[in-house]
């Protein structure tokens, strides 16, 4: 029998696993916290935080002593982003959809077990979305996100569940295997899907996933605070995400 052969540098995986931690939050994490998350030990993860501090990936604050994202992985980040073509093929008709809902607008692509955020269009409407270009929320609880896992198959899902702990972000998140799969056929019949609250109190999403030839391109959503949703302004907007997804796909047949 021969042995599994390991990829070269290692440390990379590791210092990856970091930085994909450090990508889900908003705030700056302790060194404890870091080796929690990412199943390192603390002077193997400091080691590596050392490092990509160095080099601008990682920012630490010397009187707390917690780490968060430096501006160079940003900058490298908001590079790749410009240079997807999806947002240049989808602009104008996202554009149309923000004026049709006069509401807040995403464009998000796949990134392993996340959805992140490529193209953020404001609302018309006093609101304060949670949301901005470049970061990554998890799948399971956002509208983007149920859109593209209802267009792979049950064994896809069923591995992509397997690999993740549905945490549960909101009183509404679905945080049940059993649960999330009814909601990925319910997502399969209608052709579009909803963020009811579940990644962020009091935002409500319609979204619909980009995907032609069995080749996904991303998702897009209309977020709209909890207070301004109707039955009529509901079908309006599912309306609009329907054919919004019609027109941008035919671009890419």
């Amino acid at each position: 029998m021969t042995d599994k052969k390991q990829p070269y540098g290692t440390v990379l995986i590791k210092a990856d696993t970091i930085l994909k931690f450090l990508s889900t939050t908003d705030k700056s994490q302790t060194l404890q916290q870091i080796a929690k998350e990412t199943e390192l030990t603390s002077s193997t993860a400091l080691k590596i935080l050392d490092t990509l501090q160095l080099i601008g990936y990682v920012q630490k604050d010397e009187e707390t002593k917690k780490f968060r994202l430096g501006k160079s992985i940003i900058k490298y980040a908001n590079k790749a982003l410009n240079q997807t073509d999806i947002k240049d093929i989808a602009k104008p008709y996202l554009e149309k959809l923000r004026k049709q809902t006069t509401e807040t607008v995403h464009l998000g692509i796949l990134d392993q077990a996340s959805i992140v955020y490529i193209t953020k269009l404001e609302s018309f409407n006093p609101i304060s979305l949670y949301s901005r270009v470049g970061k990554a929320i998890p799948l399971y609880c956002s509208a983007m996100g149920k859109a593209i896992l209802a267009d792979q198959n049950d064994q896809q899902i069923e591995s992509y569940l397997n690999s993740i702990t549905l945490e549960k972000k909101t009183e509404n998140t679905l945080t049940t295997k059993e649960d999330f799969m009814i909601e990925i056929n319910n997502i399969r019949e209608r052709g579009y899907s909803f963020d009811n609250e579940e990644h962020e109190a009091d935002i409500f999403c319609v979204g619909a996933s980009i995907t032609v030839d069995g080749k996904n391109h991303g998702a897009f959503s209309v977020s709209v605070p909890k207070y301004r949703i109707t039955e009529d302004f509901i079908k309006q907007i599912i309306e609009n995400v329907l054919t919004c997804k019609k027109e941008i796909e035919s671009e890419l047949i």
